[in-house]
């Protein structure tokens, strides 16, 4: 895809990963538009880059989801870029007592709203391109966050399809795969040891600028290329015996 001259929707473009892409792609010279629940934090965003269009949008709810893509044919039916960015993360165990409920809600964040989002846009006529944020934990699973790892799963096996599903209708289905980073995912200061967002963000732009569909970054990459003994490894190596 190019990455320059788009419209483009952010899903939880304001705040971690979605944040690094939206201030990126303004830069590159895009109009972005990004939806998260929290309005005091969209509007942080929008103050810091006045051209951002913002709207609040809570994709756990279905009918929230049907207004945002009615919003979108209705006031920005030239909108070419979609990236499935949003998620949320819980470091949780099959024996917590809230198990369900807290793996419902990540299913339907992470699966069912990306999923619903994709069926209702790809209708516009105007589509091209389709970004979808997995993980390197689609991979090799961490354990402490199993239906995450899971719903990432998912997530990457659906991109395959979709790309192929897509292809005859011309629209690039790219998958962004990164590692841990430094951001509040799962948490304030889980992540505070892993690598900053900016070198992501620079790695996978530089990768679509290649023209590549399945962009990684530190140890993303041995995992989304690994072997079957590789993953093990990594498995292992996240995941010690107690």
């Amino acid at each position: 895809m190019n990455v320059s001259n788009n419209k483009i929707l952010i899903t939880g473009g304001a705040s971690g990963i979605g944040l690094g892409l939206t201030e990126r792609f303004v830069q590159e010279g895009n109009t972005v538009i990004i939806c998260g629940r929290r309005e005091e934090v969209l509007r942080d965003v929008a103050a810091k880059f006045p051209s951002v269009i913002t709207r609040t949008c809570d994709l756990s709810l279905a009918d929230e989801r049907l207004a945002l893509c009615q919003w979108i044919a209705d006031e920005h039916p030239d909108l070419n870029v979609l990236v499935n960015n949003a998620g949320i993360q819980q470091w949780m165990s099959i024996t917590d007592d809230d198990f369900m409920e807290r793996a419902k809600d990540e299913i339907t964040v992470n699966i069912e709203a990306p999923l619903h989002l994709t069926s209702l846009l790809v209708k516009l006529p105007s589509l091209t391109a389709i970004l979808n944020v997995t993980s390197g934990l689609s991979f090799a699973p961490l354990a402490k966050v199993p239906v995450y790892s899971a719903t990432k799963a998912f997530f990457h096996s659906f991109t395959l399809s979709l790309r192929h599903s897509l292809a005859a209708k011309g629209i690039d289905v790219i998958e962004l795969i990164p590692p841990a980073l430094n951001t509040d995912l799962g948490g304030k200061g889980i992540h505070d040891h892993a690598p900053p967002v900016s070198g992501f963000v620079d790695a996978i732009f530089e990768q679509l600028k290649q023209g590549k569909t399945e962009l990684t970054y530190g140890t993303s990459e041995t995992r989304a290329n690994g072997s079957a003994e590789d993953l093990r490894n990594w498995f292992n190596q996240m995941n010690p015996s107690v």
